[in-house]
């Protein structure tokens, strides 16, 4: 997390975009401005991180959602 942070920082000093590429869905919901959905090489949903996570128009990005342990309890808008 700490890395994290420290890119985060250093993104708002300098203006730079990054390609963040992670599994974690709570890390792409810290990290991430946009997000783009992928299955089998394809993107399949792309849009704000918030929307794509909280209202997923794909059924694939919502059986990742859905695969979250402790779902559908879980959220990722703390």
């Amino acid at each position: 997390m700490q890395v994290l942070k420290l890119l985060a920082e250093l993104q708002r000093e300098y203006s730079f975009s990054m390609l963040f590429i992670s599994h974690d869905l709570s890390v792409v919901r810290t990290v991430c401005d946009d997000v783009m959905v992928m299955q089998r090489g394809s993107i399949v949903e792309r849009g704000a991180s918030h929307d794509v996570l909280t209202r997923p128009s794909h059924p694939y990005s919502q059986q990742l959602l859905d695969s979250i342990p402790g779902s559908p309890g879980f959220s990722l808008t703390d």
